[in-house]
């Protein structure tokens, strides 16, 4: 009886024996199941085998060899034009119409321009204005130099802006043009050329800028104001740029008819000994006693 339950008790050890052994090796599985999970870095998903990674869910697509869609980038808007800012009231125009110029931008002589053109190119308004002083006979000779002929023939305007604008070496005066007529902006004065000094140069239109004087002043109606920066300004930039401040500064600062400081003087003329000396100097270029005058406002 005692060896029946001494066997039972055996018995008995060895299947809990079993069952611990069990459990212990199922609990290893598990946890070694846990932490490969852990490490895992992919999503999970369906299982595709045994001991294959799940694939991504957006896979990256893999580039062809074939020739891609051209791709063109959407139209866009004309773009806005912006009008320069209005510096006054006052509208100008280059002096030169309908040719190819070019001009100095620097002092070298006289506070004025030499705008190179051909001869015949159109010499306008600058600006609306009335028409002040017109000399339609070339009167320089190179033995007297006379500083009030070096421009040959010339016109003057008084511009609405009260400035003064001169253009010289002209070739013919446009018809039309006398003191006291109402010009606008843009209307032919004259045609470019090379009267006066400019015999021997190039054609050109001599042009100035300064404020009204008496004819006699000469010296001030052949510049006073340098133009260049309102030159660039009309061709190409700004055309209401105007130089009446400067003007007006100018000329209460020395005065509406200062005294001349540069090439004043005249040449002495010769005493004439002989009538084959008289006609020893070439005549001008319209020195032709045609009844030409110089007509001037006051």
């Amino acid at each position: 009886m005692e060896t029946m339950h001494s066997g039972h008790i055996a018995r008995w050890a060895a299947v809990m024996g079993a069952v611990l052994l069990t459990g212990a090796c199922s609990q290893a599985a598990g946890l070694a199941g846990v932490g490969a999970t852990l490490r895992s870095a992919a999503p999970s998903g369906p299982a595709t085998g045994a001991g294959t990674a799940a694939s991504p869910a957006d896979p990256t697509p893999t580039p062809t060899a074939g020739k891609q869609a051209d791709v063109e980038p959407p139209e866009g808007d004309d773009p806005v034009k912006v009008p320069p800012p209005k510096l006054s009231k006052y509208t100008y125009t280059f002096p030169v119409k309908g040719c190819e110029v070019t001009y100095s931008r620097k002092l070298l002589v006289l506070p004025k321009t030499t705008i190179w053109a051909q001869q015949g190119c159109a010499f306008v308004a600058p600006v609306a204005g009335v028409v002040d002083e017109v000399n339609t006979r070339n009167r320089w000779r190179p033995s007297t130099d006379a500083g009030a002929d070096r421009e040959g023939r010339f016109v003057t305007i008084i511009g609405d802006d009260g400035v003064r604008y001169l253009g010289g070496h002209l070739d013919t005066v446009a018809d039309g043009i006398k003191p006291g007529v109402r010009v606008k902006a843009g209307r032919l004065l004259g045609r470019v050329g090379r009267s006066g000094n400019a015999r021997d140069t190039a054609t050109n239109l001599y042009f100035a800028i300064s404020w009204k004087t008496g004819p006699k002043f000469w010296w001030v109606r052949r510049g006073m104001v340098k133009p260049w920066d309102y030159l660039d300004a009309w061709r190409t930039g700004n055309r209401t740029l105007s130089p009446r401040e400067e003007t007006l500064e100018l000329r209460g600062k020395l005065g509406e008819t200062p005294r001349c400081t540069v090439l004043c003087a005249s040449k002495p003329q010769k005493p004439k000994t002989t009538p084959q000396a008289a006609r020893s100097e070439p005549p001008s270029v319209d020195d032709d006693g045609d009844g030409g005058v110089v007509s001037v406002t006051p």
